[in-house]
């Protein structure tokens, strides 16, 4: 490859990187996208001197930090003054006219206020030098490295004549959506939640190994200037309008509503800010007001500051969406995975226009550090506008008898002794058959990837769990019809067919079985690699942890979940009983020969075959599926729309296949 195909894949990644992240308009698919991005790391592998200062490939994240270093602003990164009324944009106009001395309504620009984290780019030439947190306003934290990682962020300013020294000013925040699925990722791996998507994005922005923030789906948009050297603009709209033509991201429509407004007067003003109001709950990221600005930047020269904020613009808030509440009592619910969750059971309250009585507590480190107790009165809002948390106790109304709240040593539901895990802050129940988590054990157990017990849906098993006719897997195999009958809604012909589906799934293969415990961190990749290595249900059952380790996708904690799995009696008791009510296992022995043999394969994204059909492929061919991407996975096959694979994929330099390369290879 020539040097002059380099600067050429730096440029078309890029571009489809603004397509994407400004415009909101992509051109190509992200397997295409892949694959350039791909190449650009081979050539940067193969060519260490090369400048890659401006390289898409810094947002794969790398540098493990020590610290942040100070650094100060060139110009303070002032704060606004805030308002909670419409009334208070009046008086804010009044203040404004008084200065200017002008009788004609005042031109404003307004835009939602975003709940995130305030961030300054510098820009040098062109290029992305420096990123700095606001800190006190005077002096801010270096997080360049992190910042680097984030996509939406051009690590080149997309004009061909860039401002010598330019000073991007915005802020970095997590949409909602993106919010749900981290939180929902840190509860499986016994990690602590966030409180809302401002916590998750100021601390992913803070973390200290880049990688970590690569991971996560951080946004951006700019608002503001900071120093600018060899260019001027003259009004808000302009400078913005600049930021889009040069590739940052800045905010636009969302629903064919107009985000950014030019209002004459306070009047206009206070219609969009009622506008957007009605409009927050639907928007994809969190706001808490609006931001107001004289468009001129004339008349911001003109009206000037006071103290540490500007006299030129305000920030119209909206009331915050909380409320006092009691709590009467605290909850503790096992999860799917076993995991201990406190609940705060409330007096109803209004919040947000939704009657909420419960809020997660999280953890019992949640409950300590927010010193959260049965009796509180408490403040309580919808973080994220959904999910009901509380903020903080009122200390003054503590009743002087309260004690501290402590999760209980054994599980509220069948009293088996809980467990914290070292590196987690999850209290988890590890009994498989605890009434509160066999229901979800037995929906998993039967479903088509697992025994594939066809007839056997949620609803039944909630009615045969209830009439106590299923309590464990060995229970499908020992129902009779009459058992069946005696159930609400259940005819002749339903109670048949139940029947014989169970009979069918009888006979399966010892990975199904394997993937059907629920084992935590066993998926159905992970299933098949342990039946591949120990080739019988013996074998598994008598595996420990250093034979677990020797399976190429199963690492430390992996090992240890199974491990653990496997020295519950109550567990292998349990499928012995299935061996002895008829359960018929063939060992799914991969093919050691052919043109895949001893390699190990990854699929990620849609392929033009189904994902079933290609894993087949693969094993016919004495290839093996890995369940994750590590250091031991030879090749990664992509499809359109791979997920976070890929990028993990590419930092550990795993070789990526298109569907076609691994026909050839065939």
């Amino acid at each position: 490859m020539k040097k002059g195909r380099y600067q050429e894949l730096k440029q078309i990644l890029s571009h489809h990187d603004y397509l994407y992240y400004v415009l909101d308009r992509p051109e190509i698919t992200d397997y295409e996208y892949d694959q350039l991005f791909a190449e650009l790391l081979k050539f940067e592998k193969d060519n260490p001197s090369l400048d890659t200062s401006d390289s898409p490939s810094l947002r794969v994240g790398g540098k493990t930090l020590e610290a942040f270093s100070k650094v100060n602003h060139r110009t303070p990164m002032l704060s606004l003054s805030n308002s909670y009324s419409p009334e208070d944009i009046t008086a804010f106009d009044e203040r404004v006219q008084k200065i200017l001395k002008g009788s004609d309504p005042v031109e404003y620009f307004c835009e939602p206020k975003f709940d995130g984290l305030a961030l300054e780019l510098i820009y040098e030439k062109g290029l992305l030098t420096q990123a700095l947190t606001r800190g006190d306003g005077a002096t801010g934290e270096d997080v360049t490295e992190n910042v680097k990682t984030i996509r939406a962020i051009p690590l080149r300013l997309k004009t061909p004549n860039p401002p010598p020294l330019f000073e991007v000013r915005g802020e970095v925040l997590m949409f909602k959506e993106d919010f749900a699925e981290l939180n929902e990722s840190q509860q499986e791996n016994g990690q602590a939640s966030f409180a809302n998507p401002r916590n998750a994005a100021a601390g992913t922005i803070r973390q200290l190994d880049s990688k970590v923030t690569a991971q996560r789906p951080l946004r951006f948009y700019a608002y503001a200037l900071g120093v600018v050297e060899g260019k001027t603009f003259v009004s808000q709209q302009e400078i913005e309008d600049y930021f889009f033509s040069v590739g940052l991201p800045v905010v636009t429509d969302y629903l064919q509503e107009p985000l950014r407004q030019i209002c004459l007067g306070p009047e206009q003003v206070i219609q969009y800010y009622h506008r957007i109001e009605k409009l927050r709950h639907q928007l994809p990221f969190d706001i808490d007001g609006i931001v107001v600005k004289t468009n001129l930047v004339s008349v911001q020269e003109d009206l000037g500051l006071v103290s540490r904020s500007p006299r030129w613009a305000t920030a119209a808030k909206y009331k915050p969406e909380q409320s006092e509440t009691l709590i009467e009592q605290i909850l503790v619910q096992v999860g799917r995975t076993g995991a201990l969750t406190p609940v705060a059971v409330m007096m109803p309250v209004r919040v947000g226009g939704v009657t909420v009585t419960h809020a997660t507590l999280h953890n019992q480190e949640e409950i300590n550090r927010k010193d959260v107790r049965v009796g509180d009165t408490v403040i309580i809002q919808r973080a994220g506008d959904v999910i009901p948390e509380v903020v903080s106790v009122i200390l003054s109304k503590r009743p002087k008898d309260s004690v501290p709240f402590t999760l209980p040593d054994r599980c509220p539901s069948c009293q088996s002794k809980v467990i914290k895990a070292e590196d987690e802050v999850v209290t988890r129940c590890v009994n498989p058959f605890c009434p509160a988590i066999v229901k979800e054990s037995l929906k998993h157990f039967v479903s088509r990837r697992a025994m594939n017990i066809d007839k056997v849906g949620d609803r039944l098993i909630e009615a045969l769990v209830d009439a106590k006719l299923v309590t464990s897997f060995s229970d499908f195999y020992r129902l009779t019809k009459e058992q069946v009958l005696s159930l609400e809604r259940q005819g002749e012909k339903s109670a048949d067919n139940i029947l014989r589906s169970i009979e069918k799934s009888k006979k399966t293969t010892l990975p199904r079985l394997i993937y059907s415990l629920g084992i935590r961190f066993v998926g159905e990749q992970t299933a098949k690699s342990l039946a591949n290595h120990f080739i019988t249900l013996d074998r598994f059952l008598d595996a420990n942890q250093e034979q677990l380790l020797e399976i190429p996708d199963i690492g430390p904690r992996v090992a240890e979940s199974i491990q653990s799995w496997l020295e519950n009696k109550d567990l292998v008791r349990e499928i012995k009983k299935l061996e002895g009510l008829g359960l018929s296992l063939e060992a799914a022995k991969r093919k050691s020969t052919g043109p895949l043999a001893g390699k190990s394969f990854l699929i990620t994204g849609t392929l033009p075959v189904k994902r079933d059909e290609a894993k087949d492929l693969i094993e016919q061919n004495g290839g093996q599926i890995l369940g994750s991407v590590s250091s031991k996975l030879n090749y990664l096959v992509v499809g359109d729309d791979p997920g976070s694979k890929l990028e993990k994929a590419q930092s550990l330099g795993v070789q990526i296949l298109s569907w076609e390369d691994l026909k050839k290879m065939l």
